[in-house]
């Protein structure tokens, strides 16, 4: 009998809370909850964590350097397996003024127990963040238009140029690809 009535009153509460006095969420109390959300409820990690307003200039440097934006996770197969060539094409390419950024899209929960580890595991060099913003259908299309949602998905840019490709990339494709910007 106490556990029925605890239920009651508790349905009861529930009602009344979030009855007529519905509030829908803004842009701004979304910005807002995502922020607090990446300041304190996410795990302490070794890369830096943006939302998208934060992350966006990384997408549009004007500098003399060319970009290589890899967007991947350590949960999708076909990432993994071209990352070696994106550390690869870093290294050999860093006297042209090439920089690789690896964008990792890994959940929260994986950050400490998953993406830290395998960065350290694979000794990966080149510069690793954290994009963690849940409002996707808003970002992607800002990071290309044509961009599906998909990854692996690469952003090759620099001041004078843009490609944008939703693939898995062999060494060679990277290479091909890169040598576009660097003439």
């Amino acid at each position: 009998m106490p556990r029925f009535i605890l239920i009651v009153s508790l349905s009861i509460f529930l009602m009344v809370g979030c009855g007529s006095k519905e509030k829908k969420a803004t842009e701004e109390d979304t910005a807002v909850l995502a922020e607090s959300a990446i300041g304190s409820e996410s795990p302490e990690v070794s890369f830096p964590v943006y939302n998208f307003e934060g992350f966006e200039s990384l997408l549009h440097k004007d500098d003399d350097k060319t970009y290589i934006v890899n967007f991947w996770a350590t949960w999708c197969k076909p990432c993994i397996e071209e990352l070696p060539y994106f550390e690869q094409v870093g290294a050999e390419q860093k006297d042209n003024n090439v920089e690789v950024i690896l964008v990792s899209l890994d959940m929260p929960s994986m950050w400490k127990s998953r993406l830290e580890p395998f960065v350290e595991k694979k000794g990966l060099k080149s510069k690793v963040v954290i994009l963690d913003d849940p409002k996707q259908n808003d970002w992607i299309p800002k990071v290309a238009e044509e961009w599906g949602g998909g990854i692996p998905a690469t952003l090759i840019y620099n001041k004078d140029s843009r490609g944008f490709y939703e693939q898995g990339f062999t060494y060679e494709e990277l290479n091909t690809e890169l040598n576009k910007f660097l003439k």
